[in-house]
């Protein structure tokens, strides 16, 4: 009988750390949904209005991996209030070969804050300069501290600011990173102030109306929005998408749907036919990325099955390397 390795959020937290090998994992999903015959359906989502809740299910064939992976992700807003996650889900790993179910990981949203912190450092990785030393990052919750890790581990940052509409978590968002990252993190009061001559700006928010302004902007710097991964959610002002040179998306198609282009189309800033690169394409150098050390440049992440596949993947392996988990035959 077929046996199931069921791994908890405990064993993937071992397995799957925040690192080089979880951002190299990402990057090369998406140079492979430029390159290869990737199968990814549309998301299909599920909103929940009266409880500030949406389910999100993803999944991505990978020609050349032995797997494919089934991910469904909730997101409870409102959570916090009382004293739970925003975020939970789990993922399937199914064989490719004989779509067998190979492996349950019960991560509660783990794998998807470690591939979406690492797809921040992807985007950084090939967008913003190099010398890049200040980071902004607006939002205070798991995936904002995520993301600051994970710019630390792609370009020198020595300075980082913080702001949050709750400026208490704000603070002890801010207290924590300096300690564990050893460096100066500052919370801000004004998003605007938190902005100010950053070299890397990266949003982290469930937002519906913009909190980051073009103007605020000065030239050189590179902006990564993660919030935007529904219509009715938007975090960038519409007339910085415009203004970006380059304008990348994690998958265009998804992006003139549900994230920061959406708006800028919705808003006339942007004409709907438009071309623009999608971040495998700049990874595998088939497009361009940063051209000018003074452009502003903006990388809109609505998060792909792609990403969840190989981190499920890479997790999977790794757990049958080491024996972790626990095996179950049906």
């Amino acid at each position: 009988m077929p046996t199931i390795r069921i791994l908890t959020e405990t064993d993937l937290r071992a397995l799957v750390p925040l690192d080089l090998a979880a951002i190299s994992c990402v990057e090369e999903a998406f140079a492979a949904l430029a390159t290869k015959p990737v199968i990814m359906p549309p998301i299909l989502r599920l909103d929940i209005p009266e409880h500030r809740g949406e389910v999100d299910v993803k999944t991505a064939y990978v020609p050349g991996l032995s797997g494919f992976a089934i991910k469904i992700s909730p997101g409870f807003f409102d959570n916090p209030k009382l004293g739970l996650p925003s975020l939970n889900g789990m993922m399937v790993l199914f064989s490719a070969t004989t779509g067998l179910v190979n492996a349950l990981l019960l991560d509660n949203g783990y794998l998807t804050d470690v591939r979406t912190a690492a797809a921040g450092a992807v985007a950084t990785r090939h967008l913003a300069r190099e010398e890049a030393g200040v980071a902004a990052i607006l939002g205070a919750g798991t995936q904002a501290r995520l993301q600051l890790k994970a710019l630390t581990l792609v370009r020198p940052i020595r300075e980082a600011r913080i702001w949050a509409r709750d400026r208490a978590r704000a603070e002890h968002s801010a207290a924590e990173l300096s300690a564990e990252l050893g460096i100066a993190v500052t919370a801000m009061s004004d998003g605007r102030a938190a902005v100010r001559e950053a070299d890397i700006v990266v949003t982290t928010t469930p937002a519906e109306s913009p909190i980051l302004f073009a103007d605020w902007i000065a030239p050189g710097t590179h902006v990564t929005a993660i919030g935007s991964d529904a219509e009715h959610k938007n975090e960038i002002d519409p007339a910085l998408v415009a203004r970006a040179a380059p304008y990348v998306a994690d998958r265009l198609s998804q992006t003139r749907r549900l994230g920061e282009l959406h708006h800028a189309i919705a808003g006339g800033m942007v004409d709907p036919s438009r071309d623009f690169a999608e971040l495998g394409a700049v990874i595998a150098g088939l497009a361009p990325g940063r051209i000018l050390a003074d452009a502003i440049t903006l990388c809109d992440l609505t998060g792909t099955g792609v990403q969840d596949t190989a981190v499920a993947t890479l997790a999977a392996a790794r757990a049958e390397r080491n024996g972790a988990g626990a095996p179950f035959t049906t």
